[in-house]
């Protein structure tokens, strides 16, 4: 009868093996935040993806403990997790260090799917509108929001997006931020139009093909595009997109701008600055930090320059990092960045301005690009406003840490939307 018994359970630990092959998922509970995982599970093998950090593939060896329990080895971020398999999940625990912390995988990725409570859904209380616009070769297509009783004497925004390539609603880890502002604007009499990156969706090699510059161009015939049906027209951008905001207002193409998280003193320095907080939140040395720092700047004046690349001396654990920065500015739309500075054309702004900033903001510094706004808006009333717990997407944040965005609910606070709306509808005219 024991060998039956024995027998019996190794049939079904055998198939339960079988069944686990795929992917499975589960949300690591944190405490104040949970992190989505993803196991691809082969017949003989494993990989990992952190969704949340945009890790994947990483490499893992999965085993069997002698009592049966799954064991998957994850050394690129020294972590384990054991559970016991049955057919539909495995029960567990992920283990780091000392550390512990229950984990249930399921099949499939239904169990990381995160909470986005601000994300509109229909039916909406006012009209949208699917429209394209040109921009030379290039179309681009977009969505109207228009509240009820939209007339020609409504104001209305275009969204322009952060660094790079973007969907309309500025997608990222499920949060659509532009989605909501726009949702939010469209219910108190404003309306807006967001539109796609020039070929999103393409093969095209985007960050090699074009600049900064395009993006503004195919901004500002958006703006004309709005101007055919509209009076008064404003910018919302966010990070680079705030910077072409200013630009373009310098160029009289606005009548209002709200800068979000806009860079204002250089693409350059605000990396230099963005990589220093980084390395200090590594805990490297202030020589080790100092050493990469200066690096890092005879590297980019060299890429703006045009010159060959020479590389000061930094740390072995640095030098990876630094060689990966290098190539990544090297990129025809990155190196185009290092060519703007928006500060001297501030003088020439005349239209109102609202610059908002977190202060948990790890990618762009409030103090010096609120500073610069300040005291270079000298023509324009302007409004300036750092936001106390709000990182960089304008979520609350304990930490302001770029890998948190994925784990936070919230797309866009509460009080910075408010201070929006406020603020444009105080506009005259």
């Amino acid at each position: 009868m024991k060998k039956i018994i024995t027998a019996l359970l190794f049939v079904v630990f055998a198939l339960s093996v079988q069944a686990q092959e795929g992917k499975w998922s589960g949300l690591l509970d944190l405490g104040d935040r949970k992190l989505p995982l993803v196991f691809n599970f082969t017949a003989d093998g494993c990989t990992v993806e952190l969704p949340a950090q945009g890790q994947k593939n990483l490499l893992a060896k999965k085993s069997y403990t002698e009592d049966g329990k799954l064991r998957v080895s994850i050394p690129g971020i020294n972590c384990r997790f054991e559970g016991v398999v049955s057919a539909n999940m495995i029960v567990g625990n992920f283990i780091q260090g000392d550390s512990s912390d229950p984990l249930t995988l399921k099949p499939g990725e239904e169990a990381i799917r995160l909470n986005r409570p601000q994300t509109p859904v229909e039916p909406f209380p006012y009209k949208t509108e699917e429209v394209t616009f040109q921009n030379g070769e290039f179309t681009l297509h977009g969505t109207l929001s228009l509240p009820n009783k939209c007339t020609s004497r409504t104001p209305v925004v275009i969204f322009v997006s952060h660094m790079g390539k973007h969907d309309r609603d500025e997608t990222q880890y499920e949060h659509k931020p532009f989605a909501v502002i726009a949702d939010a604007l469209a219910r108190n009499g404003i309306a807006s139009l967001r539109y796609d990156t020039r070929c999103l969706g393409d093969t095209i090699d985007f960050y090699r093909t074009f600049t900064t510059y395009d993006l503004k161009d195919d901004a500002s015939a958006g703006i004309d595009f709005l101007r055919k049906r509209f009076k008064k027209v404003g910018i919302i951008g966010h990070q680079f997109g705030g910077t072409i905001a200013l630009m373009l207002a310098a160029e009289g193409k606005a009548d209002f701008v709200v800068s979000l998280a806009g860079i204002v003193v250089g693409f350059k320095e605000n990396m230099l600055w963005q990589n220093r907080v980084s390395l200090e939140a590594q805990e490297y040395t202030q020589e080790e930090t100092d050493q990469f720092i200066k690096a890092c700047r005879t590297a980019y004046d060299n890429i703006a320059e045009g010159k060959p690349v020479s590389f000061a001396t930094v740390s072995d654990k640095l030098q990876p990092w630094l060689e990966w920065s290098v190539k990544q500015v090297s990129k025809t739309y990155f190196k185009s960045l290092l060519s703007v500075d928006v500060f001297p054309m501030l003088p020439n702004i005349k239209c109102p301005v609202l610059a908002l900033n977190g202060k948990m903001d790890n990618e762009v510094g409030y103090l010096s690009n609120l500073s610069a706004l300040d005291k270079g808006l000298t023509a324009c009333k302007h409004q300036t406003m750092a936001l106390d717990e709000l990182n960089h997407n304008f979520q609350h944040s304990s930490t302001g840490i770029v890998g948190d965005y994925a784990l936070i609910e919230e797309t866009f606070a509460p009080e910075a939307l408010q201070t929006i709306l406020d603020w444009i509808r105080k506009l005259k005219g």
